[in-house]
């Protein structure tokens, strides 16, 4: 199946008793992974992550730009999105996730890597210790089930001296 064929279906866990031996199944279908009309553009430079945030994201009617947003955008196996999630809406000066709900649209979506986009609504898209341990740890763990981080983005302001974000991978930091 192509990644522009998934239909994600409505997110309704159905739990069903298995008869022979008194077990619940657990069947999950996501429907939180949204599958916009996506840049046909691959995810090669985070210039066009930033693009995307600003063409796609930040346009959404639920984007609140006053608070953090921590997104995944899901990539095939070409590094061409085919999803995103927002996993989390945050506060004006963090967005947590725990590293179960930052995995969860990927291995659901069946996405070969990811992009981690957050933004600081401050404008300053310097990373923080939390940005950078956080990093560290997603990548980490989806390099246990081989999900390929492909880079982590924070989106700030554009500025005459900034590009507007900060790339953890252009940064050596991946």
């Amino acid at each position: 199946m192509k990644p522009q064929d998934r239909t994600p279906e409505a997110a309704q866990p159905a739990f069903l008793t298995a008869p022979d031996c008194g077990l619940r199944t657990l069947r999950i279908t996501v429907s939180a992974v949204r599958e916009d009309t996506l840049s046909d553009r691959m995810v090669s430079s985070p210039d066009n992550v930033c693009r995307f945030w600003e063409e796609v994201i930040a346009v959404q009617p639920d984007h609140e730009a006053d608070k953090e947003n921590l997104v995944v955008l899901l990539l095939d196996v070409r590094q061409f999105p085919f999803a995103w999630n927002r996993v989390s809406l945050g506060s004006l000066t963090e967005a947590s996730a725990h590293p179960r709900e930052i995995l969860r649209p990927l291995i659901v979506g069946g996405a070969h890597g990811f992009v981690l986009i957050h933004n600081h609504p401050s404008g300053d898209c310097s990373p923080s210790a939390a940005d950078r341990a956080v990093t560290n740890r997603i990548r980490d763990a989806a390099s246990l089930i081989q999900i390929h981080l492909h880079d982590h983005v924070i989106i700030g302001r554009h500025s005459p001296v900034s590009p507007g974000y900060f790339s953890f991978r252009e940064h050596g930091m991946l």
